[in-house]
């Protein structure tokens, strides 16, 4: 018996989906339909178990663009005997098999006449584990080829045209060509019209490439799927996507590497609410293409601080940034504000709340004893000692118990632990922490490990900002990602990877937010802040293969770095599974 045909069969040919209007590039669609090479494979066997059960007969389909390239097809001797309820089923008897041949010896052809087509099943999964199952048992490594499940793809397309997604109900009910009979090459003929007229349907949705027919199946019965089309547009390169709704407002902004499948991924069988209710809202899709990630990473925080969407969660509360300074009464203390002043000694942030800049405050204060009250202190004091003092955890002014000479090494402990020399304040909060582990003290050692933790993220994601507002005009290129000019560590500019970036740029470039500029001592607003430590963020990923084409005065990470305090679990103590 031959196992391979390669004659040429006439089937139903793709359909292309209308013009637009816009040449779109391939790149920007996928791989066309019409170029992937589809194998269409059934299999008959034994019974349901791939572990238990063999193959008794295989059959496949390969075509491209609409045409049969060919056809698979052999019987195969199980080993074992046929169940009768299997042969009532198929009609195929223990006698038809006594000659063919075993399946190791039909695994070498069939892999090799699939190649690397895309493998098509109806119920892809039993037949892929029927065949995983035989090359494991062969001493072969599993198929790797992408799958594609007409049965899943059935459900999202055809679902409300007929009763069930059974082959048998497909092929009646959609008039195929070609109907099942429970043998292995009939069935893939069956299959192989049915995924022509479902990829047809999908073509109404805006599929027209691999990437996304291969995704369709796991859009899970979204309730909004007629607005997949709207996203049909959009191209696969780096950018900034925006939800609009219905009024034009803004409800969402996100960023990704590939617009396309990011945006469509929000139409998958995601279950969360929040999702099912943006999707909903969701009237049209706004994208911007851009230069590389860190042009789309920018934009993204741009357009969110300036239209404060409200599907985005962790930017709702910019609002609320919060700044730790050191004030210039005659004895200085620490406190919390929304609105910094330039006049401080020295500034911490923006945090991201007041309950983070108070975690912040109390390390300080742990580490370093100065006046926690907040009565006006003159220069001789005042009677009666604080309660702070009184419990011997800060200096006390009020009583005139400690003089302006010796309270000024604490304030200047303080500014240089915050601005040059870390390890000031975060050693005490370290030692501290380790004795009362020592002496069993957990839960307090625990406390003391998060106001250091807050302490340290503070100090660490303070100095990477200061480092980059120090170096003035930066120009810097990533090999692949494109270019950058930087200033102050805010985006001036950037362009795409080819591009020249002393020639005008295709794409429209960043402009700088105010109050970018300013003295290190000048506190950042939240916005420019985030900015600068996204471009810090962007430079430290990059860091081994950026190449730094211009810069003022050069640029560094401060040292010596800031340590972690965050909570690891212990390899010696895992819990019981």
């Amino acid at each position: 018996m031959l196992p391979l045909d390669s004659t040429s069969r006439s089937v139903d040919r793709l359909t292309t989906p209308p013009s637009t209007g816009v040449q779109r590039s391939f790149d920007d669609l996928g791989m066309p339909l019409a170029e992937v090479t589809f194998c269409v494979l059934d299999l008959e066997t034994t019974g349901s178990s791939p572990n238990d059960c063999s193959i008794t007969e295989i059959g496949a389909v390969k075509v491209r663009g609409g045409e049969c390239l060919g056809t698979f097809h052999t019987l195969v001797n199980p080993g074992c005997a046929v169940p009768p309820e299997i042969t009532v089923l198929t009609g195929i008897t223990h006698a038809m098999l006594y000659r063919a041949p075993r399946i190791e010896s039909v695994l070498p052809a069939l892999l090799e006449w699939m190649g690397g087509a895309v493998f098509v099943g109806h119920n892809v999964r039993f037949d892929q584990s029927f065949l995983d199952a035989a090359l494991v048992r062969t001493g072969r490594p599993r198929i790797a080829n992408r799958t594609l499940d007409t049965c899943a793809l059935a459900r999202r397309l055809v679902r409300d045209e007929v009763p069930n997604c059974k082959l048998g109900t497909l092929a009646s009910r959609l008039r195929l060509d070609h109907q099942p009979s429970h043998r292995a090459l009939d069935d893939a003929l069956a299959t192989t019209d049915l995924l022509h007229v479902l990829i047809e349907r999908a073509a109404g949705l805006g599929v027209t490439g691999l990437d996304d027919l291969l995704m369709l199946p796991k859009l899970g019965g979204h309730a909004d799927l007629a607005k997949l089309r709207l996203t049909e547009r959009l191209p696969r390169a780096p950018g900034v996507y925006l939800f609009r709704g219905h009024q034009g407002e803004v409800l969402y902004v996100g960023k990704a590497t590939d617009l396309r499948s990011r945006v469509r991924s929000y139409f998958s069988s995601d279950t969360r609410r929040k999702v099912d209710a943006l999707i909903r809202e969701t009237a049209q899709f706004e994208h911007r293409v851009c230069a590389n990630t860190l042009d789309a990473t920018v934009r993204e925080l741009r357009l969110i601080h300036q239209h404060r969407p409200r599907y985005n969660q962790q930017f709702r509360r910019v609002d609320q940034a919060a700044y730790v300074t050191l004030t210039t009464d005659a004895f200085p203390r620490l406190t919390v504000v929304r609105t910094p002043s330039a006049k401080a000694l020295v500034h911490l942030g923006p945090l991201p709340s007041t309950r983070v800049a108070r975690l912040v405050v109390e390390a300080i204060e742990t580490a370093v004893p100065l006046r926690r009250c907040r009565a006006r202190v003159g220069a001789n004091g005042r009677d009666g000692m604080c309660t702070s003092a009184q419990l011997g955890v800060a200096s006390c002014p009020c009583s005139g118990a400690i003089e302006r000479d010796a309270y000024a090494p604490l304030v200047e402990r303080v500014v240089r632990g915050i601005e040059h020399e870390p390890d000031l304040l975060l050693e005490p909060l370290r030692d501290r922490m380790l004795t009362l582990a020592r002496q069993e003290r957990f839960e307090e050692a625990a406390d003391m490990r998060d106001r250091a933790e807050a302490l340290a993220s503070a100090l660490r994601r303070q100095r990477r900002i200061d480092a980059l507002r120090d170096t003035g005009a930066m120009r810097v290129r990533v090999p692949g990602n494109g270019g950058v000019d930087l200033h102050c560590g805010c985006l001036v500019r950037s362009w795409p990877e080819g591009a020249d970036p002393d020639t005008e740029l295709p794409f429209e470039t960043a402009r700088q937010p105010d109050g970018a500029t300013g003295g290190p001592r000048v506190p950042l607003a939240r916005a420019v802040a985030d900015e600068v430590h996204a471009v810090s963020s962007w430079l430290q990923a990059n860091a081994v293969r950026i190449e730094l084409l211009a810069t003022d005065v050069g640029f560094a990470e401060l040292l010596p770095a800031v340590p972690s305090f965050s909570a690891r679990p212990s390899r010696m103590l895992k819990p019981n599974t």
